[in-house]
């Protein structure tokens, strides 16, 4: 049965003290009404991990996470965390190949495939991002890039490694945009992306698939896209900033 996932990732916003203040009354909120629904996973800045990871160690449907790493275990990588420091830190997921990652500091495929086989060393989940620009939307090559994109970052896995993995289809014209891919749009690539999986792999690891949708997710929109078969949860930006917003998302899912 595959996991239901909704995840927020704050990207450099929020102070200590407020995200403090945020995960407090977040917790708070999806304690009860929407406990087991789906995993919550807070994926704030990285010098926040030890604190976020202590302050809902007690709520078993909170996790916390990183919003990247690097391939390498150790040595002189300055500015770099390890897979392993996220671990020590008591985060269990991490980002990889976001399209901000792809785009402003040059991630290939390939440089982040090293990065997946890192997380899993430290026996982890990588998020792992795919998407298409609007231009290979509009010029249909979407399917492709997607192909390329989740063959050439993770079809080096095994089965029992892909069962780890947690895939996030985030258009990038629709993230911060405001924009959103329809519930229609969104279902077709889902399916695609798991039929790719099945191909590669079987059908077992394809329905065990957690795939999350991400791009300009909001609580009036995140219903009808969890409704759909193929999509099992969000990966949300602006609205994992305030707690009520990303609360209600997670209701959602319920």
């Amino acid at each position: 049965m595959r996991k239901k996932i909704i995840a927020g990732n704050w990207k450099m916003n929020k102070s200590y003290d407020e995200g403090m203040a945020l995960v407090s009354e977040l917790s708070n909120m999806v304690k009860d009404e929407y406990h087991g629904s789906a995993q919550v996973v807070i994926i704030p800045p990285a010098l926040y991990i030890n604190a976020l990871s202590r302050m809902t160690a007690d709520f078993s449907n909170i996790s916390t996470g990183a919003q990247n790493c690097s391939n390498h275990v150790s040595g002189a990588y300055t500015g770099e965390i390890s897979a392993a420091m996220v671990k020590s830190c008591g985060g269990k997921y991490i980002i990889i190949g976001h399209s901000e990652r792809r785009q402003y500091f040059g991630e290939t495929n390939d440089w982040l495939a090293k990065k997946i086989d890192a997380v899993l060393a430290e026996n982890l989940n990588p998020i792992y991002c795919v998407g298409e620009t609007l231009e290979e939307r509009e010029g249909n090559t979407h399917f492709e890039v997607l192909k390329t994109q989740v063959s050439e970052g993770l079809f080096h896995l095994s089965a029992e490694q892909m069962a780890s993995v947690v895939i996030a289809y985030e258009p990038v014209w629709a993230i911060g945009t405001g924009k959103t891919a329809s519930t229609q749009q969104a279902q077709e690539v889902h399916a695609f992306i798991r039929n790719l999986v099945k191909e590669k792999y079987n059908e077992t690891v394809a329905d065990n698939l957690t795939i999350q949708y991400g791009g300009s997710v909001k609580a009036d929109n995140a219903a009808e896209l969890f409704a759909a078969p193929d999509i099992d949860g969000a990966l949300v930006g602006g609205a994992a900033l305030q707690s009520r917003s990303f609360a209600d998302i997670v209701k959602a899912m319920a």
